[in-house]
């Protein structure tokens, strides 16, 4: 309302004062060349008091009416900047459970107790497949990752190997179960775990003792060897639950002594033995976590 009024007020204030620029300079002409009749000097006075006392109001007028007009004018809309976003922190924190597979090897050295003498028969290595499963629990502070685990795995390590004391001799060592018992440390990166681990190992062990020339075995003994393993891992998870890895662990199982009894007179010199045995494995891994992803990163750190 007011907008269409300022065209209107500015215009009666150039009115007001072109008029009072050109009476003062017309009564300076009249001055100059006369007064015409019947125009007094108090009546020029009043009218140049006039004009000058509306041009005065139309002013303050304009004054008034710009600040209105300013205040009429619609203000910006205010929008508030919605908050960042935070990518979340993938959490290893749980139970997990899953299988693993792939290959061994055990390297054995057997010695023979023969007339109470030691006598060293060679070592040598069996490598073959493993598949098995693993249970276990992490807990995770910032990015680094602790846990526990048990693993378990069937095995086919096995060989066979002629008898340096006696070739018509021969001997077979075979590994056919694994299990861990371990702890672990990691450092995390989101989705990608590194970690090292280290604890007890046990091995089920079977050895023989066979007649080439018959084909016959002679005498076995069946062992569980307790030892201790160190080992590294690298898991990544694909999925909220789902994680994949790869794991090498090796195992110092030391040398223990097996016994043979009721043996014939020609195989007692067999009848003791002692083994020195060490295990590598490589395993894939592929493990489910009871749980989801974290919170943010803003409200873990």
């Amino acid at each position: 309302m007011v907008i269409n009024l300022l065209p209107s007020v500015s215009a009666w204030v150039l009115y007001f004062g072109y008029s009072l620029r050109d009476g003062l300079s017309l009564e300076y002409l009249q001055d100059s060349m006369g007064a015409p009749a019947g125009v007094t000097a108090s009546t020029k006075w009043g009218l140049v008091m006039k004009k000058f006392l509306l041009g005065t109001v139309g002013l303050l007028a304009l004054g008034m009416a710009a600040p209105a007009s300013a205040a009429d004018l619609a203000a910006r809309p205010y929008t508030k900047a919605p908050p960042p976003m935070v990518a979340p922190i993938y959490d290893w924190t749980g139970f997990y459970i899953g299988a693993n597979g792939g290959w061994g090897q055990s390297n054995s050295c057997v010695n023979f107790d023969v007339f109470g003498v030691d006598f060293a028969d060679g070592c040598r290595s069996r490598s073959g497949g493993l598949i098995g499963g693993q249970i276990g629990y992490r807990w995770q502070a910032n990015q680094w990752v602790f846990g526990v685990e048990a693993q378990g795995d069937w095995a086919d390590l096995s060989h066979r190997r002629v008898s340096l004391l006696d070739p018509t001799f021969s001997t077979r060592t075979q590994t056919d179960g694994i299990g861990l018992f371990t702890g672990q440390i990691g450092y995390a990166w989101n989705q990608a775990l590194f970690y090292v681990k280290g604890g007890a190992a046990v091995t089920s062990n079977r050895f023989s003792i066979h007649d080439d020339l018959f084909n016959v075995e002679l005498a076995s003994a069946s062992a569980t060897r307790w030892g201790g393993t160190v080992g590294v891992g690298f898991e990544y998870g694909f999925t909220p639950n789902w994680s994949f890895g790869v794991e090498y662990n090796h195992l110092f199982m030391g040398d223990a002594n097996n016994s043979f009894t009721g043996l014939p007179l020609f195989a007692a010199n067999f009848a003791n033995s002692r083994i020195t045995q060490d295990v590598d494995m490589v395993t894939l891994r592929l493990n489910y976590r009871f749980g989801g992803y974290g919170a943010p990163i803003a409200a873990r750190y």
